[in-house]
């Protein structure tokens, strides 16, 4: 099994220059959510290129995609995503901020290397179980929209992930690591406005301001903060004012709500709280108001056993090593960042960790531009504050995950300096660990079944009474940035 566990990573690095361009080509696309065409055509080249059958369109979303290979049972998915982030176009590789074109996206999350990462782990699976004869199903579901679309979400109320035994994924960071602790889930929600115009000065009793019903509506919402649990989050963005006329009374506004909490039964909760304050903006504003879903993701379901089999990998692969050049790139990426780069705090924040290990701590406290180590392995419960659909996912089948270095120590998410960073080589050696790590974890799978039936068992234990209930009501369909 060793011998024929090798071989099959070594068609990651065999198959290097095909997955490298891959990523650099998704990089330079730049596709938003649910608006990935070009990126999605360049996986389903690579997985048809590889043997496998694709299917697009899955799930009524134009930018969902399948490719499978194999037979029977183990059945492995893993996860892939390729959208990127409005407003971050950044040139690679150049650690000064110099948008190519300002204003337009960037992949300033690394979801370029994410989506071919997972892929080139498929391949590894898929040349070891052609290699040796065994019986196994291989499926890379393509995930669009996962940065405020939840594309997972909308793909597992179809019933896209039922069936599978296991899934595995990863995402680019600054540090290799088990990805473990839960998320927050999430809904967002636009709230549009109807009232009256009328001139402002003249006949303002005609008027009914839906500028104002926003307004209140935010304030409201101001005030319910106090009664929330400390863990809830609730954010905004006013996506239209109703004109630029201060002596007209604006007849229309939208709010767009984003509202967080460590589980679904919360959100719901809060959820059906803002709704209220905003037919009480409404009513005090004699407006007429829509409430309009947008989308939802839930939290993460933990899996230690998948986590031990995955960091077993890590460990046995052996983290990327870096060239000097590398290593200057890295710390003029990290000159250019405007707050204070403290690792031992960043790091203690991201593994969701109450103390770190002292000689964790030790290496921290080291100058290193590129995190060229392993964290040590950790597992938690504890939600970070941000949101993924990979928790849709996580209910339906055991799920797990890692990080691994795309960018410089510190590189804050959502950012120029991420989009630098992930069309670098630094990039791509994060990208070939990821696949290979991936691949050797469900090789690992298809050899030792029982693992998968304590994965189960674990997974049946963590969710007790409950069950999945998407969070997206029937009928909401997912909808490009421009289209809200």
């Amino acid at each position: 099994m060793e011998q024929a566990k090798r071989k099959a990573l070594q068609a990651v690095e065999d198959k290097r220059d095909m997955f490298i361009d891959a990523n650099d080509r998704i990089w330079e696309y730049a596709e938003t959510a649910f608006e990935e065409f070009k990126s999605m055509d360049k996986l389903c080249e690579l997985l048809e290129k590889n043997g496998f059958k694709v299917e697009k369109g899955v799930a009524d979303v134009a930018t969902a995609f399948t490719g499978t290979w194999g037979s029977g049972s183990p059945v492995i998915g893993f996860l892939g995503e390729y959208d990127a982030l409005s407003g971050l176009s950044q040139e690679g590789g150049n650690p000064v901020k110099t948008p190519i074109e300002p204003g337009k996206p960037g992949h300033g999350c690394g979801h370029n290397c994410l989506g071919v990462a997972s892929l080139a782990a498929a391949v590894a699976a898929k040349e070891y179980l052609e290699a040796t004869g065994k019986e196994g199903t291989i499926i890379y579901f393509g995930c669009p929209g996962e940065e405020g679309g939840s594309g997972k979400a909308f793909m597992a109320r179809e019933g896209v992930f039922d069936g599978i035994d296991v899934a595995l994924t990863w995402h680019p960071a600054s540090y290799n690591a088990i990805a473990s602790g839960s998320s927050n889930a999430n809904v967002q929600v636009l709230y549009k406005f109807k009232g009256v115009s009328a001139h402002a000065a003249g006949d303002p009793h005609l008027g009914r301001s839906a500028l104002d019903a926003v307004e209140l509506m935010n304030v409201g919402v101001q005030f319910l903060r106090e009664h929330m649990i400390d863990a809830a989050r609730i954010h905004y963005a006013i996506l239209d004012t109703g004109g630029y006329s201060p002596n007209v009374v604006q007849p229309k506004a939208s709010v767009l709500y984003l509202i967080r909490s460590p589980k679904n039964s919360q959100v719901q909760e809060l959820y059906a709280r803002v709704n209220k304050i905003a037919q009480g903006a409404a009513m005090m504003t004699e407006t007429e108001l829509e409430i309009d879903f947008v989308k939802g993701c839930s939290n993460t379901i933990v899996n230690t056993t998948l986590e031990k089999v995955l960091y077993k990998n890590m460990q046995e692969i052996g983290v990327p090593t870096y060239t000097e050049e590398e290593k200057a790139f890295a710390t003029e990426v990290q000159k250019s960042y405007e707050s204070p780069f403290d690792p031992i705090e960043v790091i203690t924040r991201r593994l969701k960790l109450s103390e770190l290990p002292e000689e964790l701590e030790a290496i921290l406290k080291e100058d290193r531009p590129l995190y060229d180590f392993l964290m040590p392995f950790y597992t938690s419960n504890v939600p970070s504050a941000g949101s993924t659909d990979v928790g849709d996912v996580s209910w339906i089948a055991p799920t797990a995950q890692i990080s691994a270095v795309t960018t410089a120590a510190g590189t804050p998410g959502h950012s120029w300096q991420y989009v630098a960073c992930n069309k670098t080589s630094i990039a791509h050696k994060g990208v070939l660990f990821a696949g290979k790590v991936m691949g050797g974890a469900a090789i690992d799978l298809i050899e030792n079944p029982e693992i998968i039936e304590e994965a189960k068992a674990e997974f049946k234990k963590r969710l007790g009474d409950e069950s999945y209930i998407c969070p997206i009501p029937k009928g909401v369909k997912p909808r490009a940035i421009g289209q809200l």
